[in-house]
């Protein structure tokens, strides 16, 4: 089979069990990347060559997170549509356990109030109030939000999950206005030109507000969402509800922030100020 259809039809398997379109390019670009390197495709898997491939990935400096991607899409690859019996037995790469950055909230407000744009302020708004990835923001419809329960509707989110997170009430007026006389169906965050704005666009916007504000830290978009869940366990939130608002599907990914907000630390003495 040539590549290229071999490629189509990993591609439609994907589309019928309903992947994400983000995993879809991921797994056919690791895919596409390993079997080049192989060359003859076979329906059981040559282990050494994995390793191989695995092995030349990390000399070429790749981070453990991409190495594992490429080592995930293989494995589904043979398994789900090689149909292989055999097993691949390799151990997946060490990951680098990095704490999040995380934004003061006073470091919020400098950003939010740097922006002069009202609807992009709403937006960043939004996004640290409500725990939002950049994805969820800008796929926000005018019908997922209660303003009279003071909820969001996030559909389909990561891992085709639907959740319930928090409206900020000190928002309220500003999303009835943004979104007074306009269709159920309509982005919140449209674009001029029609239909929603990028991630590229929403991430720019932060970018140059975090510039704006004169705030030296390495934050992105995504920095809201940690700031969020922090902020939250900081004022006594329990974790599971945490959980619940991010939609974390194991409570450990929650307990990350535990590691940034942990006040019996943050209490201790080094020994210089003695």
């Amino acid at each position: 089979m040539k590549l290229e259809d071999l490629i189509n039809k990993i591609k439609d398997e994907l589309c019928l069990r309903n992947f994400s379109p983000k995993t879809i390019k991921s797994y056919l670009s690791c895919l596409e990347s390993y079997f080049r390197y192989i060359k003859n495709v076979g329906k059981d898997a040559d282990i050494d060559a994995i390793k191989k491939y695995l092995l030349g990935m990390r000399d070429r400096n790749k981070s453990p997170q991409t190495i594992n991607a490429h080592l995930n899409a293989i494995k589904y690859f043979y398994r789900e549509i090689a149909k292989s019996p055999q097993k691949i037995d390799l151990k997946f790469a060490k990951t680098s356990k990095k704490l999040p950055i995380v934004l003061s909230g006073l470091d919020i407000k400098k950003i939010i109030n740097s922006i002069d744009n009202k609807k992009h302020r709403l937006l960043i708004s939004l996004s640290y109030g409500a725990g939002l990835r950049v994805s969820e923001a800008i796929n926000l419809k005018i019908k997922d939000l209660n303003l009279a329960e003071l909820t969001i509707h996030i559909k389909e989110a990561k891992g085709k999950k639907d959740r319930i997170t928090v409206l900020p009430e000190k928002l309220k007026n500003d999303l009835s206005e943004a979104t007074i006389g306009r269709d159920q169906n309509d982005y919140i965050f449209g674009s001029e030109r029609g239909g929603k704005i990028t991630e590229r666009t929403a991430q720019k916007i932060f970018e140059n507000a975090l510039g704006k504000a004169g705030i030296q830290k390495d934050a992105t978009f995504h920095s809201l969402r940690h700031s969020f869940a922090t902020h939250l366990l900081e004022n006594g939130v329990d974790i599971r509800y945490v959980q619940e608002l991010l939609g974390h599907q194991n409570i450990r990914t929650t307990q990350i922030y535990t590691h940034v907000t942990n006040p019996a630390l943050k209490n201790i003495k080094s020994p210089l100020d003695n």
